[in-house]
């Protein structure tokens, strides 16, 4: 039997030993707490340092990526359209490594001096643009860029002397830098094609965005040219796909008739500017090329882009005659059209000189003697339906020639013998039925994606807006 002191002894030291108990396993607990307290906080801060590592590895990454462009632009030529897309670019420079600036007029007073106009206008605007966006060019950095290209007809060889501007392709194409030089042309191949007669290891180096159509008539010499002995380049060949965004006379909604009152109107400087092409409407015919490497991905032409979307084609058509035609002669829209015609013999007349004119839709084209009595010409249009033309010549003994000649809306016809072949990397417009737009070929792939666009530099033409208040 236990005794009551022992018994008191016994219980003093359970409630001792229950003590420490309690003490060790709260003590336990406490350890366990700091312990995932600890571990949260590393695992928070291994999270943030690995987030802002992953932040700055992005950041790198799209500057690392931000694409090479250099523009072609025949500003100051037959179409002013050039200086709205100049505009666009320049509010965008923020975008790309912009390499080059290079005036290659067509049949026009174009030069240099009306790209570095252009810059004026931007630089006093810059200061507004800065405050809501990083990284846009300066004028300086702008004007070491402008070169100028061919002021002149190339040959039917389709290539001539070197030019500033074709020098800097060269120059630029040739850099140490793994990504590809993105060549954007708003008029004639002709300074590319130079490029490319002088320097044929870049062909591996750039990447050409044509706006064709219209262009392509202009300087049909320089694309003949490359398609001849560079099908092999990377190249998207836009005919029709860009007249989407070109604006709609109809349609008067704040995206189309109505830009110029809801965005631009008493927007600065450019914006002024802007008011003299067009009556600032946007025609923006060149905008196109900017915007496929300004949103989607630039080496995927077949993908939906802001600049359209393109299918791949084995060859261009290219129809040959051999003298007057009728109207059931039928041609490609935006394809070539060439007569080789025999005439007389003429040992005094120099080979490629200009001695015979196309008169079409009362606009004259050159034509060459070739020698041993050949004559030829060429010629590209986007107009459809049957064409009226005369063939003439200062050639004694060449007797006038009087044709028509039909143009059909169409591409995908059965290949010709005289077709130009191209290479796997040749990309144009589509035209398969549901991507047409107002009878254009592709347009549908531009028109879905048009206002989009036309709302996000809305936004950039509000900056610039000197009364708040008129903000819309």
């Amino acid at each position: 039997m236990i005794s009551s002191e022992n018994k008191r002894k016994y219980q003093q030291t359970n409630r001792t030993s229950h003590r420490a108990s309690a003490f060790t396993l709260r003590r336990k607990l406490v350890q366990q707490t700091m312990n995932k307290l600890l571990s949260t906080l590393l695992l928070v801060l291994l999270t943030l340092n690995v987030s802002a590592q992953h932040k700055a590895m992005v950041s790198t990454n799209r500057l690392a990526s931000k694409p090479r462009v250099l523009i072609s632009t025949d500003i100051g030529g037959t179409d002013p359209d050039d200086n709205q897309s100049l505009a666009h670019l320049l509010m965008y420079s923020e975008m790309f490594d912009l390499e080059g600036l290079v005036s290659s007029p067509s049949f026009g007073s174009g030069s240099v001096n009306e790209i570095y106009r252009m810059i004026d206008v931007y630089e006093q605007d810059l200061p507004k643009l800065k405050k809501h966006v990083k990284g846009l060019m300066s004028p300086k950095a702008l004007r070491k860029l402008v070169k100028q290209g061919r002021t002149d007809e190339l040959p039917p060889c389709g290539y001539g002397k070197p030019t500033e501007g074709s020098k800097w392709i060269v120059k630029q194409a040739r850099k140490n830098d793994p990504r590809p030089l993105y060549v954007l042309v708003w008029g004639c191949l002709d300074d590319v094609a130079q490029a490319l007669h002088d320097a044929p290891d870049i062909a591996e180096k750039i990447r050409i965005y044509w706006i064709g159509g219209p262009n392509k008539k202009w300087g049909v010499n320089g694309y003949c040219y490359i398609i001849e002995y560079f099908s092999n380049l990377w190249m998207i060949e836009n005919n029709t796909t860009y007249r989407a965004f070109i604006y709609d006379s109809k349609n008067k909604d704040k995206y189309n008739m109505g830009f110029f009152e809801s965005f631009i109107r008493d927007s600065g400087h450019l914006g002024r500017d802007f008011a003299a092409y067009y009556k600032g409407n946007p025609k923006l015919g060149d905008t196109p090329s900017l915007l496929y490497i300004m949103q989607g991905d630039p080496t995927q032409p077949e993908q939906q882009s802001w600049g359209g979307k393109f299918v791949k084609c084995c060859r261009t058509p290219r129809s040959v005659f051999y003298g007057a035609t009728t109207a059931t002669d039928t041609v490609q829209i935006c394809g070539i059209i060439e007569w080789q015609l025999q005439g007389p013999v003429n040992p005094d007349v120099a080979i490629d000189s200009a001695c015979v004119t196309l008169d079409i839709r009362k606009q004259q084209w050159k034509g060459y003697y070739k020698g041993d009595g050949l004559y030829v010409l060429r010629h590209s249009t986007y107009y459809t339906g049957t064409l009226d033309y005369t063939i003439t010549s200062t050639i004694n003994g060449f007797a006038p020639i009087t044709g028509q000649i039909t143009v059909e809306n169409t591409w995908d016809v059965a290949p010709k013998e005289t077709d130009f072949q191209v290479g796997s990397q040749w990309w144009t417009d589509s035209y398969a039925p549901a991507d047409y737009w107002h009878n254009y070929a592709g347009a549908g792939n531009q028109f879905v994606v048009r206002e989009e666009i036309m709302k996000d530099w809305g936004q950039r033409w509000l900056w610039l807006r000197e009364n708040k208040n008129k903000n819309k």
